[in-house]
Parts: structure tokens; C-alpha cells; sequence
């Protein structure tokens, strides 16, 4: 356990921090733009703290070692005005912990965070812990979020059968030596083998490569990375994104979120990665139930086929924006990209830059949480990993990607149709793609063609109030003013070659209309903020369903209130202003039976017919309140036990008696119940547990 003394530590600097936190929501991220930075290759502010030896490459010409850069390099860019002009008002940062030192056999290095050693530390070649906390300090008075990736699905590269492979997976408690990977008494990790991927629970229960996967039904390991995660949070960071989601159990990190957002909420999202044109029901189902959001592959991919490799077209791409806003529930949190840390870059020696600028004023533009990879603003190029992580070889604020992000961030943070509002498309082929974004009374507009000729609109129809609208990007993409007549109807133009452009209208709603709730998850007394305009500035009321919740604070565009002590189950969240007018419906918040713990459940002998799978139901609502239709599974039966073992590892109510069954479901959706009476369990009141019983 750490000592009383960095107790004090983390706390008083979380205090400090959180002064300039409280300028912007920590879980409404909808009219941000986040600026997603690989610490070491972002810039070099402090050569003092650079490794020495064989990890570090001094000119960076082996992109698998250390090449220097650090927090006090962040820490210039924002105060020299780099992000801050660009419009940038959250970074997401390579996770800071520390991690391992050895040298891969390979010849990777842990540049990039992922190696976790200690969770409690942070890593020294990116700064000491005052370093971060000057990071944060410095980020939070220039109006920018802090987001720090986090790794509890492993350590770091192990092999069973050699000790000496890197540094065998070891993980420490603030330097106390919890386990290695062959010195393993306690369980700390799995020790299944590596996962080929073929199934989801092949992915959850062995080794991601050659990583250390955590056992996380283990408890001491559930105990350490929840402390270690709320460390940072007390550093005052106000978001995370969280590593590999799709090889933990669901169970597991849904417990995770439940102790995040009791501690303090803060915006999460998961990387679940999809390939190009993949479309997985478990992807929407995490999002959906989580507590997290995802990185938005199906967006990023989508977007590179249309405008990178034109493989695609604008009617593959109005399909996935209207099929997504059926598939997740919260679509304006999913955090959308054009390339990242794990694909090609946008950019390539082969294609014009301008495919980049169309991309990004599309992605600035479209619903969700839009993510800016470091450098793509300056046209990087790079193939995977590690050629897509090269350093930044200058910070030019001419480029016409710097100065799109810089218009449109402006835009998105003050029209809240950009944050909030649906998509409605309005004129489309396979070249040109115009769309609307509507919150209230406020509307952006925006058309993009893509195609190598100019474009006649005809018979446009929009929401715009009538008259005249010039091109927010002052036609750095070669935009044109547009006019509107009184039945939005507007007059024909001929849209340019390769070109976007984006019209908006701004008028405040003087009634109350929501558009973003966060978290959506919570128990009673956890805190929720509710985002919208015209909620005024007296005091009205927020109900969960006909409840009316506590109420911690009030103004025009944001409350936040503590969830009442209902039955747990999902809720409609309303808001009626201090003149008793009620707002629009924002459904769904689930309200949890209590604090969160992850429970395998397993059931011996439950034999099945080809097509069968077995589930669990119960009397709470985690275990679907014995509606077979929101049972928990499909089980597996595969790697921890064998058929016909069934498991599966879920989040329930601590400390209390529950009652469940197991049931069979045929793909026709038949049920058979098990018979007998309904199996009784008290569950811990923290930690982790396993309860297997017999099929009845």
C-alpha cells in the first residue's frame, strides 16, 4: 500500500487541479475536440529525463525505442499556444504509469505506454509525478481536458516458460513486487495461453500476444488496478480511455465504472477494435451497457474508404451514421477518428493533402466526440505501428488541416448543434454529401464533394431560417455562400471540386431541451450532469422517471443532480424549468441496485442441443429482474471450464442476497428453465468471487 505520505500527496494536488477542472464537464465531451498525443514522439521539453542505453534512440531513427519526448513537452505546446490555437480542449496522453526498462528480445521498447510495471508510479521518461501534475495544472488553466490511457487488461511481455523474457510480466504496488509471470503463486494472471481470436471469450481469458493478460476474477488484482485508477483521478484528470476492452470480461469492467463514477465521474471510452466494414452486435452491446463509449471504428473506417481509399462512397456513409444512431444508444459519445496509433495515417506520400482537409472538416462536423491524431494536422504519413508513431518534425500553424481544426473547433464549441444534434442528410450521390445537424433552434450545415468535378445543387431543403450564409471556413476548402428562402428552400449553386463547406445558425432555446446526460449509469447519491440550454437560471427540477432527483447545481446550460433512491432499473430523465415548462425525454439512465462487484457464475452438467447456449437470470436488475429476454450470455464453456461447465463473469450488487436461475435459449429464442428451486446467494460485500452450482 503506498505511504500516508503520497496519500496526501495525490489528494492535495487533486484539490488544486480540480479549481480549473470545474470550468468544464468531466463527462460531456460533446462539444470538445481531443488531441490524441503518443507522449514520447510529441516533443522533447525536458532531455534531462531521457533514457540512456540501449532504449533510447537519440535521433529517433529506430521508431521501437525511446526517442524522448515528455509531459514538459506538452506542457510548452500548450503554453507557446499550439493546441490552444488549433481549438484543441482536451489531450489524450499516453498512459503515464510506469513501465518496464528491459528491452524486448525483439527490440521494442514501452515508448508508448502499454507495458504497465507499476500503476502507482509514473513512467520517468515522461516526467515525475510533479511533472504530470504540472500538466494537468497547466492544461486545466488553458481550458483543456486531460485524458490518460489506462492498461488493466496486462502487464507487460511474458513467457511462461522464460524468466528472463523482458522483465516476465512483473507488476508492482508502488515499488512492492506483487508477481511475475513465472512466479505466479497467487493467480495473478491468466495462464491459458495466447488467444487466436477466434472466439470473444478465446480473446478475454488468454494472452493478448505475448502479454501478462490479468486474472481480474482474482481479487488482489481487482483491488490494485481500481486503487491505482483512482490515483489518477485524484490527480485530477478528466477522462480515461481504457486499453483492449474486448479481452476483459464485460462483467468485470462494468464493476470498474460503477467505482470510477462513485469516486469521481469522468468521460471513459474503451478500444474495441473493428475491422474495415465489420459490424459486431458485442461492440453495440458494450457501448450500450457498459457504462463506457467506444473509440468509433465503424466511423474511422467508414470515412477512410470514402476519402482515403475510395472504396466507399457517401451513400456507404449516410448508411453507417443512420445505422449507428439506431445501434448505439448514446451515439454522440462514441469518440470518433480518421487514423490513430493502431491504423495507417490518413495521410500518405501518394495522396494529396487535400483528402486530409475534406476528412477532418467532415469529422469536425459529424456526431460524436471528434479525436485529432497528433500530427495529422501537419500531414505525417506512416504505415502501422511503428511508422504511424513517428516524431512531430514541426509545429506549423499554416497548414490547412491546423487551420480547419481551428475554425471548426470554434464552431463545435459554440453551436451546440455540432454537440447534440441528429444528422439528417438533405442532398446526397455518390460524390456529394450534404447533411444537417439540428439541436433546437440551432442548425450546421454542411455539404462536401468529394468527386473531381463541380456539382449543380438543385432542390436543397433545409432548416436554415431564411437568408444569406457564408462559408465558416472562410473557403479554405473552397466553400460558397449559400441563400435561403422562407420555406428552406435554397437557391441553386454549383459546389466545387473537392470541396466542404459548412453554414450555421445560432439561437438559443428559451425552453428546456436536454441533449447529453453523464454518465448513464449510476447508483443512488452518484452524481449525474445533465448538458443542454433553456433550463434558465432559477431553479427547477430534474425527474428520474416521475422522481424528482436532489439537486447539486443549477444554470442556463448545465445541472447536476444526484440520482434518487429508486428501483434499480432504466429511466427517463426530464427537466422542468422554474416556470414549469418540461423538456424532451432523455431515456434510458440505468440505475443500478447498488455498488458493483464482478461475480463468476457457473453451472455444472447443463447440457445442450446444437443451437442451444445457456444464460443466468435473477431477481435484480444486473441479472435482468428474471426477464429471459435480458438474461446475461451467452455463456462460455470453452477456456476456464470446459462443456458442460458453463461461466461467465458478471456485475452485481455487493452484499446482498440474490436469487437466479440458469436457462437454455435456442436461436429461435425457446427457453427452458432450469427446474427446482431458484439457486440463493449473498455476494461479497467487495472483491471478486466464483459461485458454481449444478444444473437442476
Amino acid at each position: 500500500m503506498q505511504s500516508l505520505a503520497l496519500t496526501f500527496l495525490f489528494l492535495s494536488t487533486f484539490m488544486l487541479s480540480s479549481i480549473h477542472a470545474e470550468a468544464s464537464s468531466d463527462v460531456d465531451y460533446s462539444n470538445d475536440v481531443i488531441y490524441q498525443i503518443v507522449t514520447d514522439r510529441f516533443y522533447d521539453g525536458n532531455p534531462e529525463n531521457n533514457p540512456t542505453g540501449d532504449i533510447y534512440s537519440e535521433d529517433c531513427s529506430n521508431l521501437h525505442k525511446y526517442c524522448g519526448g515528455d509531459w514538459q513537452g506538452i506542457i510548452e505546446k500548450i503554453n507557446d499556444g499550439y493546441l490552444t490555437d488549433m481549438g484543441i480542449t482536451a489531450i489524450w496522453i499516453s498512459q503515464p504509469v510506469e513501465n518496464v526498462y528491459a528491452l524486448h528480445p525483439s527490440g521494442y521498447t514501452s515508448y508508448h505506454g502499454y507495458w504497465a510495471r507499476d500503476y502507482k508510479k509514473s513512467n520517468p521518461y515522461f516526467g515525475s509525478l510533479s511533472d504530470f501534475d504540472r500538466l494537468v495544472d497547466t492544461a486545466h488553466a488553458n481550458g483543456i481536458k486531460v485524458i490518460m490511457d489506462f492498461t488493466p487488461n496486462h502487464s507487460s511481455p511474458a513467457l511462461e516458460t522464460d524468466p528472463a523474457y523482458a522483465e516476465n510480466g512483473a507488476v508492482y504496488d508502488n515499488g512492492n513486487l506483487l508477481a511475475s509471470y513465472s512466479n505466479d503463486n497467487e493467480n495473478f494472471f491468466h495462464h491459458n495461453g495466447g488467444t487466436d481470436f477466434s472466439s470473444y471469450e478465446d480473446s478475454i481469458y488468454r494472452n493478448l500476444y505475448d502479454l501478462a493478460d490479468y486474472n481480474l476474477n482474482n481479487e488482489e488484482v481487482d483491488q490494485y488496478l481500481k486503487e491505482s485508477i483512482k490515483l489518477w483521478l485524484d490527480r485530477g484528470i478528466d477522462g480515461i480511455r481504457v486499453d483492449a476492452v474486448k479481452h476483459m470480461s464485460q462483467g468485470w469492467q462494468e464493476s470498474l465504472m460503477s467505482e470510477i463514477y462513485s469516486h469521481r465521474p469522468v468521460f471513459t471510452f474503451g478500444e474495441w477494435f473493428l475491422g474495415k466494414g465489420e459490424v459486431s452486435q458485442q461492440n453495440h452491446y458494450f457501448a450500450n451497457e457498459s457504462g463506457m463509449s467506444l473509440l468509433d471504428f465503424r466511423y474511422g473506417q467508414t470515412i477512410r474508404e470514402v476519402l482515403k481509399n475510395g472504396s466507399a462512397n457517401w451513400y456507404d456513409f449516410n448508411s453507417m451514421i443512420q445505422n449507428t444512431a439506431e445501434n448505439y444508444d448514446e451515439v454522440i459519445d462514441q469518440v470518433t477518428f480518421i487514423d490513430n496509433h493502431d491504423m495507417s495515417r490518413f495521410s500518405d506520400e501518394n495522396s494529396s493533402n487535400r483528402s486530409t482537409d475534406m476528412a477532418l472538416a467532415v469529422l469536425l462536423t459529424s456526431r460524436g466526440v471528434p479525436t485529432i491524431y497528433y500530427g495529422t494536422e501537419q500531414y505525417l504519413t506512416g504505415s502501422h505501428d511503428p511508422n504511424n508513431r513517428k516524431p512531430m518534425k514541426n509545429f506549423d500553424r499554416s497548414t490547412s488541416s491546423y487551420e480547419i481544426i481551428s475554425q471548426l473547433a470554434q464552431v463545435r464549441q459554440s453551436n451546440p448543434a455540432l454537440g447534440y444534434g441528429d444528422t439528417e442528410e438533405r442532398w446526397i450521390n455518390s460524390n456529394v454529401y450534404i447533411y444537417e445537424r439540428q439541436f433546437g433552434n440551432n442548425i450546421v450545415l454542411t455539404a462536401v464533394n468529394s468527386g473531381d468535378s463541380p456539382q449543380n445543387i438543385t432542390n436543397l431543403k433545409t432548416s436554415l431560417p431564411e437568408g444569406t450564409y457564408s462559408d465558416e471556413l472562410d473557403q479554405i476548402l473552397d466553400g460558397n455562400a449559400i441563400s435561403v428562402n422562407q420555406d428552406g428552400a435554397v437557391d441553386s449553386f454549383q459546389l466545387s471540386p473537392k470541396s466542404v463547406a459548412v453554414w450555421q445558425f445560432k439561437d438559443p432555446s428559451a425552453t428546456p431541451i436536454i441533449g447529453h446526460v453523464g454518465p448513464m449509469t449510476g447508483k443512488a447519491r452518484n452524481t449525474i450532469t445533465v448538458s443542454g440550454e433553456g433550463f434558465g437560471s432559477s431553479e427547477g427540477s430534474v425527474q428520474f422517471g416521475s422522481t424528482n432527483a436532489d439537486i447539486l447545481s443549477w444554470s442556463d446550460t448545465e445541472i447536476k443532480v444526484s440520482v434518487p433512491d429508486v428501483t434499480a432499473g432504466k429511466y427517463p430523465i426530464t427537466v422542468t424549468s422554474a416556470n414549469d415548462i418540461r423538456s424532451n425525454k432523455y431515456d434510458e439512465f440505468e440505475v443500478l441496485t447498488g455498488k458493483q462487484i464482478a461475480v463468476r457464475f457457473g453451472v455444472n452438467n447443463a447440457y445442450t442441443e446444437p443451437g442451444e447456449n445457456v444464460y443466468i437470470v435473477g431477481n435484480v436488475n444486473e441479472l435482468g429482474d428474471w426477464d429471459p429476454d435480458k438474461a446475461i450470455g451467452p455463456m462460455f464453456n470453452q477456456v476456464v471450464y470446459n462443456y458442460p461447465t458453463w461461466y461467465y463473469d458478471i456485475s452485481v450488487p455487493a452484499g446482498k442476497e440474490i436469487e437466479y436461475k440458469f436457462i437454455k435459449k435456442d436461436s429461435s429464442g425457446n427457453v427452458v428453465w432450469e427446474s427446482g428451486s431458484n439457486h440463493t446467494y449473498t455476494t461479497p460485500a467487495k472483491g471478486t468471487d466464483t459461485v458454481i452450482v449444478n444444473w437442476q
